[in-house]
Order: C-alpha cells, then structure tokens, then sequence
C-alpha cells in the first residue's frame, strides 16, 4: 500500500554502526525503553508511526528504527542480503548498543514478526511485547492474502474481474497493471473508514518498493515466495515467551481477521488479545486514543 508523500516532522535522530552497516534511529520522549519496529510488508520505513507515537513520548523513551535497506538506513548493493534472520541480528544488536537494558517491543505487522523471534532468541533484551496487528507464521501471512482476494471479489467486483482478466494474461503481482488494481482497493480492505488511508503517512524512500518482491515472492498477492516463506512458524514456541505479550487486532481488519488474531491465545493462554472495535489494519492510525490507552495500561501494569 502507497500513501501519499508528505512533510514528516521527525524527531531527532543518527546513524548506529551494527553488523557492518548503519541504521537510522531516532528517538524521543523520556522513561522507559519503548522500541517500535514496523511493517508495510518487509519494505516500509519507521514513518507510519509518526506522528501518531508522539503521544506515548510524555511516559516512554519511544525508538524508532529504520531496517537495513528501508527508509534512511543503509541500502547494499544486492538487495538479496537482506533476511528476516538478518533483520532480527540488526534489532537485538542495536538493542545492545542502545545499553537501555530490556526494552518493551512494540511490532506492527512484519515488525511483529521480529519481535516474537527477538523475545524467543534474546529473552534478556525484551521487556515486553506487542504485536500490533501482526502475524504468527508463513501460513497467517498467506491466509493475509487469500482473505484480502476474498473480499475483493466480494465487495469490489470489477477491480477483482480485472484482477482475473489480467491474471489469464499471465501477469503476476510484481506486473505493474496488477499492484494499480490491488493498491486502488487496499484503503476499503485496510481500513475501518476508507478515508482514514490518508492519515498514513509517507515520504521519498519510505517503502522500498524493489525490495518488496524479493523479499516476498514475485506473486506474493496469490501465494507467498522468498525469504517471508522461510520464517519460522512460531506458534509452537509462543508458550516459550517469558515477557508478557499483548495482541491487537481491529475488528475490522479483513485481512488478518480478529479470528486469526486470537490464535496467539490459543498457542499460549497467557497472551492477551484485544480487540479494537473501529479499526482495520493500521490501528494506530484510525484510533490512536485507544491503542495507546491499551499500551500504556499494558507497559505499565
């Protein structure tokens, strides 16, 4: 999903040296350590969480991360370097550098996904967790897509009959033809009020639109390839998280269905689920009041 480019105002930031590259990281507020790590897929920058995390810098030291390769990090030469093994090396590295001590992980989709590796590999670097809106495994990540088709073709029919007319010709969803007509209904399968898609915002290098299909397949849309077929299912190893674990899911996110959401709870009961009744996929854009009134009682409690 593409938001509009618009005037980011960012906090103050640098470049970190980890694993013989830099990461931009920028950081605000004062308490505790809050790290946030985001999605978009593996390819978006930290701005989807500005300016929207501010809000939680009056009880936290928010930090926000830019992966190897996206937003204002380094970017190599061979796109193919970059791993989901790769990109959780570089977070718990940084953690280290940081010498904050345990820090709370906040992740939003694919960044939910590093912070469940991070509080299975580097126990003593995690606080707590939240996964925002996230997923458990390859598997969730492909059902992700066969729910987002479901409701195309059910609430948006003639996007899906070109969908289908463009899929006779052979295209795939790296065809450019093919991501217009996905990106032209993401905001209605996204988002509780489709006119909440334009509080997302962007700027020049915020998605690395080249990284994207490889690390995801070159016809991710249908079924899921690269290094995200590759992460660990880690719905067996849930149970195995010491720090407390906090699950949000919109109500009506119908990509990853709140039903798909609870099943973190039942792989390990002692993770909580919350439910956001007028949200979608980016919860933190469409109720940001409620999101950080749940993570506030969540970190401090």
């Amino acid at each position: 999903m593409s938001a509009a480019p618009t005037t980011v105002q960012h906090p103050a930031g640098r470049h970190y040296d980890v694993r013989g590259h830099r990461l931009w990281v920028e950081t605000e507020g004062a308490g505790e350590p809050l790290l946030v790590l985001a999605g978009l897929g593996p390819a978006g920058s930290h701005v989807i969480f500005h300016p929207f995390f501010s809000d939680l810098a009056g009880d936290f030291q928010v930090i926000y991360v830019d992966l190897h390769g996206r937003g204002r990090s380094d970017t190599p030469e061979d796109l193919g370097e970059i791993t989901f093994a790769g990109d959780v090396a570089d977070v718990a590295e940084l953690i280290r550098q940081l010498d904050l001590g345990p820090v709370h992980v906040y992740g939003f989709s694919y960044g939910g996904l590093l912070g469940q590796a991070l509080a299975l590999d580097h126990a003593d670097l995690v606080r707590s967790l939240v996964l925002a809106n996230s997923l458990h495994s390859p598997e969730m990540w492909q059902r992700n897509h066969a729910n987002i088709n479901r409701e195309l073709e059910n609430q948006h029919p003639d996007v899906w009959d070109r969908i289908q007319e463009l899929r006779r010709e052979g295209a795939v969803s790296t065809d450019p033809r093919l991501r217009e007509q996905f990106a032209a209904a993401t905001a209605l399968v996204r988002f509780y009020d489709p006119g909440n898609a334009a509080k997302l915002l962007s700027e020049p290098g915020a998605r690395n639109l080249e990284l994207y299909p490889l690390f995801v397949g070159a016809d991710v849309d249908f079924i899921i390839g690269g290094q995200v077929a590759q992460i660990p299912d880690f719905r067996p190893r849930l149970k195995d998280i010491a720090a407390p674990v906090l699950v949000l899911a919109g109500r009506f996110d119908r990509a990853l269905y709140p039903r798909l959401q609870r099943e973190f709870a039942e792989y390990a009961p002692r993770i909580t689920v919350r439910v956001l009744e007028r949200s979608g996929s980016f919860s933190h854009v469409e109720e940001p009041e409620e999101v950080f009134a749940q993570v506030r009682a969540f970190l401090k409690g």
